[in-house]
């Protein structure tokens, strides 16, 4: 039974991203039609050429007919397709004539409380050293920040080819194999997680540098959205260090954002105004490639998920040298880049200079 439902997960993957791949130059087509494009009109851009920007239509509606497929009717599952919609909307009109981010995150916010109220979707306990935290009626709000943390941390890191699909792919990849060999199989999340699998890979395809066209607001977060409550569904209610797993799987987009909210509120700027100082911009100028660049970003958050399926799996000690690598690694990149202070990396290299030449 168990071979019968791998093979069941390999035809939701490879149906989905076939369908989303396939569908994606109709998107475009759309896309030009109803005016859904980025043009580059400030230095933060690294394209140069007008690109249309509705590939989260595509993604969803792979998300739709991978449901239609393998999905399973229930209220939970009913909170997740009302939300979305709510999610994409809101991110789709973002898309065609900028909103005020406001607004957007209003959007977000009421998708949230359908997942809460209505799907009853709640990280309700936490275990910590053998002591359980009921979160009662705290667990509310407690799951609208997660969820909104989610979709905002994929959308903010989407600022290169093939980024923030590429961080989808290999979180939604990561949660599955842990699925499978937890035997958390037949359940909703591993179904959501191997159908978003299939349509971010098919998306992929054509965002991968050089890009045919971009996930929009509606695509990021929308993949953020089902990030959210794909680890909602998995991990709620179990030890702290399985709520961390989906956390440490996304450690490259939430550390990016926590440096950019940092350097802001160092530089006395709104959180939300935009800036090149993200991760991705700190290795182009390094002089990588957008390419490189990206290939790099996934290469590291392999490492998080490696670390993440050992710690999940019974052996945490592994995983625990990779994360200290890691760590070592995240504190070398504060201390040489401007991701929070260009004063902090000039006088860091100033005093390895100093010490280089006494030496």
């Amino acid at each position: 039974m168990f071979d019968n439902y791998l093979d069941e997960i390999f035809l939701m993957v490879i149906v989905t991203f076939l369908f989303t791949a396939i569908i994606m130059p109709f998107t475009n087509k759309i896309a030009y039609h109803i005016g859904a494009i980025d043009v580059p009109k400030d230095n933060r851009r690294v394209h140069t050429e007008p690109i249309p920007k509705l590939g989260g239509l595509g993604i969803f509606a792979g998300f739709l007919f991978g449901y239609m497929l393998f999905g399973i009717q229930s209220v939970q599952m009913n909170s997740v397709l009302i939300a979305s919609f709510i999610i994409v909307i809101a991110g789709l009109i973002d898309d065609i004539k900028t909103l005020k981010a406001k607004y957007e995150l209003l959007g977000q916010f009421i998708a949230t409380l359908v997942i809460t109220f209505y799907g009853k979707i709640l990280l309700t306990d936490l275990t910590i050293f053998e002591t359980t935290i009921e979160f009662g009626i705290f667990s509310y709000p407690i799951t609208i920040f997660f969820i909104l943390g989610c979709t905002n941390v994929i959308r903010l890191i989407d600022g290169l080819d093939g980024l923030s699909s590429g961080i989808s792919s290999i979180f939604f990849l990561t949660i599955g194999i842990i699925s499978i060999f937890q035997g958390r199989v037949e359940t909703l999340e591993i179904t959501l997680t191997f159908i978003m699998l299939g349509s971010c890979a098919g998306f992929l395809v054509h965002n991968f540098h050089p890009a045919k066209l971009f996930a929009g607001e509606a695509g990021s977060s929308f993949m953020g959205f089902i990030i959210a409550v794909t680890s909602l569904l998995g991990y709620k209610g179990t030890l702290l260090t399985s709520v961390l797993v989906p956390i440490l799987i996304l450690a490259i987009p939430i550390l990016d954002t926590t440096f950019a909210i940092l350097r802001r509120i160092l530089k006395k700027k709104p959180i939300f105004e935009a800036d090149k100082e993200h991760l991705h911009h700190q290795f182009l100028k390094m002089h990588f490639t957008q390419r490189g660049t990206v290939l790099v970003i996934y290469g590291i958050n392999i490492l998080f998920s490696l670390a993440s399926i050992f710690y999940a799996l019974g052996d945490p000690s592994r995983g625990m040298i990779i994360y200290f690598i890691l760590l070592i690694l995240v504190i070398w990149f504060v201390l040489h880049t401007s991701i929070i202070s260009e004063k902090v990396s000039d006088k860091v290299k100033s005093f390895e200079e100093k010490t280089i030449k006494k030496i």
